[in-house]
């Protein structure tokens, strides 16, 4: 189960980033986002309903609902919408991966969990092979007037990417499970963000063209309902680090989208890069034993696959 839902949650949200480039535009990017969590909390209730399963958290989750919504469900995605405004996709990429040290390191701030050694530097490999990865794209840029500010919102995202995970972890510890928590969450969130957007009087019209919708249910749907659902049970079943290091090889899937899509060229630098990464990922799922660990009371999986990720 964990191998299945590390996998299912690469192949989701390794792909909802070209479909987020055909959310910017028309649209102002608080409103999309608005849009896609209405929806995939929608979603979430009506399973939660049809399954029978409880609707209603208890009233001590309320504040980690509020706090994971406003971090993980608005402030995340706003940052990073606006960041690649400024910022060339790649180098947003990169610092995106780097959720699995901002993991681990507010995992041992916040919640006394040890820092998995093999974790940090199965990161940092991954790391360095992203950077190969899109070195040429990342050429450049680097006197962007709105760079700097560019970076700081995709580390700033990242960071409430990281807050979200442990608040969700929090959660699943009370024994609540991420169906009934996303929705909320995800509600909460989507409700700050078009109360924001009223205030400041964007406009919340729908863009008319197939291409803007098709995204949107796609985003909403399996990048929301299906992608935040599988990671986050991840999160309770390995650990906020180890499941964070599925955001490094997001780009390796969403450069094989754009191989095919957008004809992207692959060089030698590219594929050492992802030759890092794989050996990035064999090293931070390979603790003692060579086992996937879940959380104390549970079993475990045994972690040969993954590393054909």
């Amino acid at each position: 189960m964990n191998i299945f839902l590390y996998f299912l949650t690469v192949a989701i949200w390794g792909t909802t980033w070209i479909a987020i480039t055909f959310q910017l535009g028309v649209v102002p990017a608080p409103v999309s986002i608005a849009y896609r969590f209405w929806i995939a909390s929608a979603v979430l209730m009506l399973f939660l309903i049809a399954a029978r399963k409880p609707i209603w958290p208890p009233r001590s989750a309320w504040r980690y609902l509020l706090a994971q919504g406003f971090a993980l469900f608005c402030c995340n995605f706003l940052c990073f919408y606006y960041a690649s405004q400024w910022v060339p996709s790649g180098l947003v990429a990169v610092v995106f991966s780097t959720a699995p040290i901002w993991n681990a390191i507010n995992g041992r701030l916040f919640m006394g969990r040890p820092i998995r050694r093999q974790v940090v530097g199965g990161a940092l490999l991954g790391l360095c092979g992203i950077a190969l990865l899109f070195l040429p794209q990342m050429r450049g840029h680097w006197n962007d007037s709105g760079m700097l500010l560019g970076l700081g919102l995709a580390l700033l995202g990242t960071v409430c990417f990281s807050t979200g995970n442990l608040l969700s972890s929090r959660m699943q510890a009370l024994g609540l499970t991420p169906w009934l928590t996303n929705t909320w969450a995800m509600l909460i969130g989507a409700t700050i963000l078009g109360c924001g957007a009223w205030l400041l009087n964007m406009p919340f019209a729908l863009e008319p063209t197939m291409r803007y919708a098709a995204s949107l249910l796609y985003l909403a749907i399996p990048g929301s309902v299906v992608g935040f659902t599988a990671y986050l049970l991840l999160v309770g079943r390995i650990g906020p680090d180890r499941a964070a290091y599925s955001t490094v090889l997001f780009p390796v899937v969403a450069l094989s989208v754009s191989t095919v899509l957008e004809g992207y060229q692959w060089s030698a630098l590219a594929v050492g890069g992802q030759l890092l990464v794989l050996g990035g990922n064999v090293l931070a799922f390979m603790p003692a034993g060579a086992r996937l660990s879940r959380s104390p009371g549970a079993t475990t999986a045994p972690a040969g696959p993954v590393r054909g990720a």
